[in-house]
């Protein structure tokens, strides 16, 4: 029973409480540590290169150029969705940068749900962990936002386009 109660301790103590507790990596290998974004809001997207909703890439490039200053868009290749990811993260960034000019930072492949789910996703997907609401990742192109707080603020459907009448009024306010 007490050792029972250390691990329990000890892991609560090793989940991030904030999503600037939280690094990435790029698909260029380096580290992508989200406290560098205290203060803009990040709008995190799951992408893949071969769905349906791949051409959002093009609205994110616009509503990233559009709010640089005030925006980050982190795009996050999953391959948990009929295989729509299955490059490689030198071919997934190739393909965004040639097919859509994307200058936002893409992180390597991760998991955005099952028992392999990134940290990241597990605090996006939590409720207990983002105080906000808990949530499913249902497609690719789901899209959180956090505020310039670091707080979870808004989910967006997959069918939400990046430069949509909710995104932008999101982003906005």
């Amino acid at each position: 029973m007490f050792s029972f109660l250390i691990f329990c301790l000890s892991f609560s103590i090793q989940t991030p409480s904030t999503v600037y507790d939280f690094t990435l990596t790029g698909t260029d290998g380096k580290e992508i540590n989200l406290n560098a974004f205290k203060g803009k809001k990040i709008l995190f997207v799951n992408v893949a290169s071969k769905c349906g909703y791949t051409p959002q890439y093009e609205g994110l490039q616009k509503l990233y150029e559009q709010n640089k200053e005030n925006l980050v868009i982190i795009g996050l290749p999953c391959n948990q969705f009929m295989r729509q990811e299955p490059g490689t993260s030198e071919e997934i960034q190739a393909f965004c940068t040639k097919n859509y000019g994307v200058t936002f930072p893409i992180t390597q492949k991760i998991n955005v749900k099952g028992d392999k789910i990134h940290p990241l996703y597990n605090w996006l997907t939590r409720k207990e962990l983002n105080g906000l609401e808990d949530s499913k990742v249902k497609w690719n192109f789901q899209k959180y936002l956090i505020d310039e707080e670091g707080n979870l603020v808004e989910v967006f459907g997959s069918k939400v386009k990046p430069l949509g009448e909710e995104i932008m009024d999101a982003v906005k306010s």
